[in-house]
């Protein structure tokens, strides 16, 4: 190859991630069904108390930055999270749009979140707006997050005023643990909780 020349191999090789619109391939799609994956099962594990499930989503050195409730190692912040959520009777995290960019075995997301908490008393709400800023690894063919990060865009203090399950009578209610309708009604997912109690 002559001087200045550019090999068509390196061209093939050599990544360009971009949010512009482009041909997708079969693997890229499969990755970003992966890293969505991750996300989906981040809302459920810590809505349903999962934190075995939770762990698992984190490579071992990965770092969780929820500033200022808690930096660190996530296998840390996983420990820790029992006695923050003990302060509410239940959650509902979920994620809307969710951008990534894929440049080989690493990766980078932002997601945006909605994060719904009402005390165990269930008079108050807490609501909260932002955007995970993650960063993620494929290891040994799988993906998990390497940093996450959370953006806060807005939050607000909302009195329930006995209205929390207003027009639920005879409905399954939610429970912020492993005695959720989902186990009772979804064999395989109560049989993929059971395979990680300790």
């Amino acid at each position: 190859m002559s001087p200045g020349k550019s090999s068509p191999f390196l061209a093939v090789l050599v990544s360009n991630p971009t949010l512009a619109p482009h041909e997708m391939t079969m693997g890229e799609a499969l990755d970003r069904a992966a890293l969505r994956h991750l996300a989906d099962a981040y809302c459920h594990a810590v809505d349903r108390r999962d934190y075995a499930l939770l762990l698992s989503l984190y490579h071992e050195d990965a770092i969780d930055d929820h500033a200022p409730y808690f930096t660190g190692l996530a296998a840390d912040f996983v420990a820790w999270l029992p006695s923050m959520m003990a302060n509410w009777g239940m959650t509902m995290h979920t994620i809307s749009n969710a951008l990534y960019l894929i440049d080989g075995h690493k990766a980078e997301g932002i997601l945006s979140t909605k994060a719904y908490h009402r005390t165990v008393d269930g008079a108050r709400a807490f609501i909260g707006y932002g955007r995970y800023l993650d960063r993620y690894e494929k290891r040994d063919g799988v993906w998990k997050f390497s940093h996450r990060s959370l953006a806060l865009d807005y939050s607000e203090f909302l009195d329930v005023a006995g209205a929390a399950d207003a027009g639920a009578e005879g409905a399954a209610l939610g429970q912020a643990g492993e005695r959720d309708p989902c186990y009772g009604t979804l064999p395989l997912f109560k049989a993929d909780r059971l395979t990680r109690a300790s």
